[in-house]
């Protein structure tokens, strides 16, 4: 834990993903000594993820991730919101964390309810901020590449994350988790 360097952090994201695609348990440290240290020093972790609430994405897991490690914020459709970006900001303002990523992945409801444009009570709100960005696209992996795009976007319209994003402080990535393999592809 602690600031690392942009590059050394998708390494071991992308090694901690490797992991998780070969081994059968997560191996991230969660051990009474990290929950007392993290209780006790603060939080520190290495990237952002902004993902969807889909169960069967579980960021921790996915990069073989421990206590404290990564910054997670979970919406359907990994969407970006007043209160997502507000997290963001105070992860990259105030835990000085360099990486942000936003992990979108394939067979998404929220994309899917978004391309049929239907939906009811507050699903609609998801629904109208995916479908400006697929505009008039039907095929459904193109769809799943753009919303991750539009959140990335969204993410850059903060005026703090942008700065630090031109200071070269900060970088957005934009990643994409297969559900049967568990296999990133980052972008």
């Amino acid at each position: 834990m602690g600031i690392k360097g942009i590059e050394t952090v998708i390494e071991t994201l992308k090694k901690g993903n490797e992991n998780f695609t070969e081994l059968e348990k997560n191996h991230g440290d969660i051990s009474n000594f990290v929950r007392t240290t993290t209780s006790r020093d603060g939080q520190k972790p290495d990237a952002v993820i902004v993902t969807c609430s889909d169960s069967r994405v579980p960021p921790e897991h996915v990069f073989s991730a421990g206590i404290g490690e990564l910054f997670v914020i979970r919406t359907a459709g990994n969407v970006i919101g007043d209160f997502e970006l507000g997290s963001i900001e105070y992860a990259v303002g105030h835990l000085g964390v360099r990486v942000v990523i936003v992990l979108g992945h394939n067979h998404c409801g929220a994309v899917s309810a978004a391309m049929s444009g239907h939906g009811e009570g507050h699903i609609q709100s998801i629904i109208d901020e995916i479908k400006p960005a697929l505009k008039e696209e039907a095929d459904v992996s193109i769809c799943e590449r753009l919303n991750i795009e539009n959140s990335m976007n969204r993410i850059l319209s903060s005026k703090l994350v942008n700065e630090l994003v031109e200071a070269e402080s900060v970088k957005v990535f934009g990643a994409k988790y297969d559900i049967s393999t568990g296999k990133v592809d980052f972008f």
